[in-house]
């Protein structure tokens, strides 16, 4: 196995995907922003809105960004994402899929989806509790490509 973003000389390089065959590409990434209760009942109970939907509509807008705030990553046309935020036990649970047509996979826009919703929450509860915890920032699942699907299991 080999690192693809590196030529034989070891110099960081972006893959050429210019002879790649367009597949379908998808892919899910979920991370978990824990709290203390006192701080989850606060969230829930917002008398000026939900603040999940800000968390949502952040990371829709930093999957069509990630190409800007990861230096090898290609540019691509996105057909669909979707962000869900969810109350849990312990935070919020957030689960970001990504959807396009291409040569080259959507892992990291799903895991940018993820990332950016998940600091969002932070960023909304930071006055109540500067211990919210960001964790799990994971791929669950991707298909489309030469190297097939995964799941995570």
């Amino acid at each position: 196995m080999k690192l693809t973003h590196y030529d034989r000389a070891g110099r960081v390089k972006m893959v050429d995907v210019s002879a790649k065959v367009e597949t379908h590409r998808a892919a899910i990434a979920g991370v978990l922003v824990k709290m203390r209760a006192d701080t989850l009942r606060a969230v829930r109970n917002n008398p000026k809105g939900d603040p999940l939907e800000v968390a949502r509509i952040a990371g829709i807008s930093a999957a069509k960004r990630t190409a800007e705030l990861i230096p090898l990553c290609h540019p691509l046309m996105l057909t669909h994402i979707d962000v869900e935020a969810k109350f849990v036990n312990e935070g919020v649970e957030i689960m970001a899929s990504v959807r396009t047509t291409g040569p080259t996979g959507v892992e990291m826009e799903a895991l940018t989806a993820a990332a950016v919703a998940a600091l969002t929450v932070y960023d909304m509860c930071k006055a109540l509790d500067k211990g919210v915890e960001i964790t799990g920032l994971r791929l669950l699942e991707k298909s489309g490509g030469k190297s097939g699907s995964y799941r995570r299991t």
